[in-house]
């Protein structure tokens, strides 16, 4: 099978080791020998007794006419048929009418007024669940617009952090992670706006909002939730030690250590004081009961672990597309029944925003407690490395993964084999440096092997899993 399951080093009596199920590289086969039977009509000679009759002229007209006619009428059935088809698919697939919006999975109709407008009107609330969202590694605000279907950027005139606080909720964030909302000069591809009219009154902050095709102070609006990744020491990218280097605190304050039964089972991120970022394959079958789980944050050496009572679970949410076997949308979400207290070794990393295009050959890092060898046992310290990425379409070629990845995934290691993740690292972070600042880039999904040629790491793709992490925090 091309898949390690990553649970990391587990006694039998935590984990059974279940084998996913690969993709089957080989296509059927199919014998191109002649048939053993042979295929031909033998012919039979056939004697008349008589001299045939012919048939009458005038038959033979009326017949052919009948031929015509019928070929026609079944000709004009099948069209209408097809228009009757396309019509029923039209009304069933897109049965909103007119400017109405349909909300998700339930059907209910909804005018464009009535969404982003700060009430849920939809079943599933999915009209206030993506209104606002930060773009590019300046954090720029931009608020969606259901009537264009576009998203625009937020001009700075009347900005102030009351209104910053009110966006950072509706995108899931608490109010006392705030950092701070300044602003970013216009660029030239922004065409319109989104300003505030702040003699609207004490409405909501979407109402006030108008678009515009100017900004008169020449500034939107850059907005930070929370302040996140920052790592209090440097990253040593000199030493390459094969297979990884010793960690040191505040190094990777975001990164966690899962423990279920005092074992260490799986790696995970911090992205705020009660989330935590992990792959959906650490959560399936029987280990997705919160409360077997321990967090542990800011320890590097797992027997310090030990000593310490860890963070209880209080929810896990997996990917609802996840795939056991191709490991497909392999994320989870983790809430804590406590909160984080944020110090020095205890941060959260950046979450990518939409815009932030991560290049092949970009340099990133990797950091977890697993295994130090194929078969090998968790390693008592934290350890990292630093791994390329690696252009889907080169790791899906016929020599690496041979189609395996998927949209929902990125590679990154070495194909000359050497440095890599392994068991025990699942769902821990891929994180790369932009803007001063670490973002995560993926969680730790699975590989064949561990550092084997043409055999890199896999780690699910964080920039399409954005959405869904910010809808299940609000």
């Amino acid at each position: 099978p091309p898949y390690y399951e990553n649970h990391g080093f587990q006694p039998e009596n935590i984990s059974s080791g279940r084998q996913p199920v690969g993709a089957n590289p080989y296509p059927q086969h199919f014998s191109t020998n002649a048939p053993s039977v042979p295929s031909y009509v033998p012919r039979v000679a056939t004697y008349q007794s008589s001299m045939p009759v012919a048939r009458s002229s005038g038959r033979t007209c009326a017949s052919s006419v009948k031929k015509t006619m019928i070929i026609i009428v079944s000709i004009l059935i099948v069209i209408c048929c097809a228009i009757a088809a396309f019509f029923i698919w039209y009304f069933v697939e897109n049965h909103c009418l007119g400017s109405l919006i349909e909300c998700g999975s339930s059907g209910v109709c909804m005018p464009p007024s009535q969404w982003c407008d700060g009430m849920s009107q939809c079943p599933d609330g999915e009209d206030e669940t993506r209104c606002v969202r930060l773009f590019g590694p300046n954090f720029i605000l931009e608020v969606y617009s259901p009537v264009s279907k576009s998203w625009y950027p937020v001009c700075q005139d009347g900005w102030n952090d009351d209104y910053g606080k009110i966006a950072c909720k509706d995108m899931g964030y608490s109010v006392d992670t705030y950092y701070y909302s300044g602003g970013v000069a216009t660029d030239v591809s922004f065409k319109s706006y989104m300003k505030l009219n702040t003699s609207a009154g004490n409405i909501d902050l979407y109402k006030k909002l108008y678009s515009s095709d100017s900004c008169a102070s020449g500034n939107v609006v850059s907005l930070r939730c929370i302040e996140c990744g920052l790592s209090t020491k440097s990253v040593n990218i000199m030493n390459r030690i094969v297979g990884g280097s010793a960690a040191v605190p505040g190094q990777w304050p975001w990164q966690v250590s899962l423990h279920v039964q005092g074992v260490h089972v799986c790696g995970g991120s911090i992205i705020t004081h009660q989330w935590i970022v992990t792959a959906a394959h650490c959560v399936e079958g029987r280990f997705s009961d919160p409360y077997s789980w321990r967090v542990y944050a800011g320890i590097l050496n797992q027997n310090e672990m030990f000593l310490r009572k860890g963070y209880r679970v209080q929810q896990i949410i997996s990917h609802p597309d996840y795939d056991t076997d191709s490991k497909d949308n392999d994320v989870a979400l983790m809430k804590l029944e406590t909160p984080l207290s944020f110090t020095d070794t205890v941060r959260p990393v950046c979450l990518p925003n939409p815009g932030m295009m991560f290049q092949p050959n970009q340099e990133c890092w990797i950091s977890g407690w697993g295994a130090e060898y194929q078969g090998g046992k968790t390693s008592n310290n934290l350890n990292y490395a630093m791994v390329p990425l690696i252009e889907r379409s080169r790791c899906n070629s016929v020599y690496i993964y041979n189609g395996m990845i998927l949209p929902t995934m990125i590679c990154a290691g070495y194909l000359s084999g050497g440095i890599d993740s392994c068991q025990g690292d699942s769902g821990g972070p891929l994180v790369t440096n932009k803007n001063s600042l670490w973002w995560l880039v993926g969680d730790t999904s699975w590989g064949t092997g561990c550092a084997s040629p043409n055999r890199p790491g896999v780690y699910g793709n964080m920039t399409v899993f954005t959405d869904w992490i910010y809808k299940n925090m609000q």
